[in-house]
Formats: structure tokens, sequence, C-alpha cells
């Protein structure tokens, strides 16, 4: 390549004294004067070929990185409802919590447990009972009969509404069986709707003199006790 240029420059030269010449230049003028050394000439033409050379490093195109895509941060879903207590129904008690509703044995006004009986007398039984939930008892509720003998009694409305943690009388009127031997019989309260209240008292007592264990009427809801009110030939649902 700088072989290449020199031979340009002397082109140049040898062209530019022929120019001259057909001008009508004088002797003098048609004597070429070389100015430049072979040397200076070599060191111009290594310029312009490092010139040409820096020119065209800076033409070519430069491979410019692809950015780096940074990823979007990541949302954690909200959770989901995996479950609950329904619309409507009371949420078991945790800890110790009282519920909205729930009934306990306070006493036996009358007929005490293992009252003796005649076949066929009449009675009747009252129970203290107190509202231990958080809520009131509307007017409305029901006292019912739900397992064992109801003893010809029926459901028992409540007259007016009782609060959270008041206590109430509830009186059934009943009728000994003519059967002797011990009889018992399991009663719960229910909302207007039909929810069963948790909590239930019994009526027990012994027809014809025959003999009996001595049970306590704790209160607790009674073992045969269902959600639904159990109606038998001689019992009135509510």
């Amino acid at each position: 390549m700088l072989k290449f240029r020199l031979m340009s420059m002397q082109i140049l030269i040898a062209l530019g004294a022929l120019l001259l010449s057909a001008c009508g230049a004088s002797d003098l003028d048609l004597t070429p004067t070389l100015t430049l050394g072979p040397d200076e000439i070599r060191t111009q033409a290594v310029g312009t070929f490092s010139a040409d050379l820096t020119a065209t490093a800076f033409a070519a195109p430069t491979d410019t990185p692809i950015p780096t895509l940074t990823p979007l941060a990541t949302f954690t879903p909200f959770a989901t409802s995996t479950g609950g207590v329904a619309f409507g129904s009371t949420a078991p008690a945790a800890g110790g919590t009282v519920g909205c509703y729930a009934m306990a044995f306070v006493s036996d006004v009358t007929v005490p447990d293992n009252t003796p009986m005649d076949p066929g007398e009449d009675f009747t039984k009252t129970w203290k009972v107190q509202n231990s939930g958080s809520c009131a008892w509307d007017a409305g509720f029901k006292f019912t009969f739900v397992s064992g003998d109801a003893m010809d009694g029926t459901t028992y409305t409540l007259p007016s509404a009782v609060a959270a943690g008041a206590t109430t009388d509830i009186s059934v009127a009943m009728t000994a069986p003519t059967a002797s031997g011990t009889v018992r019989g399991d009663w719960q309260m229910y909302t207007a709707s039909g929810q069963a209240i948790p909590g239930g008292v019994y009526v027990q007592v012994v027809v014809g003199g025959g003999a009996a264990p001595a049970p306590t009427n704790t209160g607790a809801a009674p073992a045969a006790a269902t959600a639904t009110a159990t109606a038998t030939a001689t019992t009135t649902t509510p």
C-alpha cells in the first residue's frame, strides 16, 4: 500500500511538470524542483495511510451490546378463602370464646330428677335456664322435645326476648306414662328459623315406685339430641 502511494505521488509530480510545459513555461520552470526528500515523502505517505486507517475504523460499525432485560417483579397472589362458617350459622367457640347462641341449665324449679309419679299423673315441669351466649333470644324461639319420652309435653314458645346472660323459667305441662319405670325426656332451644341452640336440659321421673338411678341434671346437651327436632307419636314438633 505504501509503495502504491509513493508511485501516486511521483505520477502527480510528473503530471504537474507536463502541465507547466504545455503552458509555455521557461526552461527553468520545466525542470521540476523537488522540495521534499524521499524520506519526507515516505513520512507523509505513512501519515496519510494511518489517517485512512483511522477514518476506516471510525466508519466501521461497532458491536453494540444488547441491553439486558430486567425481569418484572413477581406479585404474590392474594390468598383465597379455603372455607369458613356458612352464612346464617353460628361459628364454633374457640379458646373459650362465647358463641352467639347457647343455653345453660341453672336449676330444677319443680319436679327434681327421679321424682316419684303415679301412672298417668299430670304434672308441670319447670326449669330455670340461662342465656349463656352473646346474643339475645328473640320472642318466638322454641323450647322443644328432642329425644326420650315427651310425656305429652308440647313445644314452649318464648313470649318475650331473653337478654344475653339473663335467666328465665320455662314450664311444660306433662303426664306420666302408665307403664312403671324410670322415664326421661330431653329438651332443647331452637331459633324461630329452626337453628338448634347448644345446650339442653331433661326431665326424669320414676313411675310406679320402680328403682331408678340418680343422675344430676347438669344442663349438658342431650346425647340423643339432633339438629332437627324428632317427632314421636306422643309429641308435637315446632
